[in-house]
């Protein structure tokens, strides 16, 4: 393919900021250009975050049209099916299983949508799995994000030495092991 359109859509604590790095470094190693951008004011732990990553020969904006998404990058239920109109049909819809309850939900205002990955199957196609879970049986919930790093890595063509990079040149190195194992795990999924 030669333009990527990235979705990334999570809440506060999940490590979009990273995530977003580390997908960027990856196609820049590969030769693309990218744009990025993150909305990150609301980072707090459990507040509604989202960036976009374009990746192609030539980009000249990170903005993503309702519909021009080729891959979603769900870190939470909710938060992806809030971004579901950014996908294309046929797209890419990797979704964390994960649940985050919102204060509404919490407060028990509101009642927290169920069948979401249902609703991205009728015009998506879809991988979906519990990436915390999966993550604690590497050894640690906190490595979630780069689980789906490689599930994304592994439906690009952007070679896997580049992703291994990208991970070595943004995680500590006490860290690196556990990532590059999640890493790993997702990639060959």
């Amino acid at each position: 393919m030669s333009q990527y359109n990235i979705i990334i859509a999570g809440v506060g604590g999940q490590g979009l900021i990273l995530t977003t790095k580390i997908i960027c470094e990856a196609a820049m190693g590969s030769g693309f250009d990218v744009k990025s951008n993150d909305v990150v004011g609301l980072a707090q732990r459990g507040g509604r975050v989202w960036g976009s990553v374009k990746i192609g020969k030539k980009i000249h904006s990170p903005n993503i049209d309702i519909a021009d998404a080729d891959i979603l990058l769900g870190m939470e239920l909710l938060e992806a099916l809030r971004w579901k109109a950014s996908l294309k049909d046929n797209g890419l819809a990797i979704l964390n299983e994960y649940r985050i309850p919102l204060v509404p939900v919490i407060a028990e205002q509101e009642a927290y949508p169920q069948n979401i990955i249902d609703v991205f199957k009728k015009n998506h196609r879809v991988i979906a799995l519990n990436a915390i879970d999966k993550s604690k049986e590497i050894g640690t919930d906190k490595v979630a994000n780069i689980l789906l790093i490689g599930i994304l890595a592994k439906n690009t063509d952007i070679s896997e030495k580049f992703w291994i990079e990208a991970i070595k040149n943004s995680v500590p190195g006490k860290f690196l092991d556990e990532n590059l194992k999640a890493f790993e795990y997702g990639y060959y999924l």
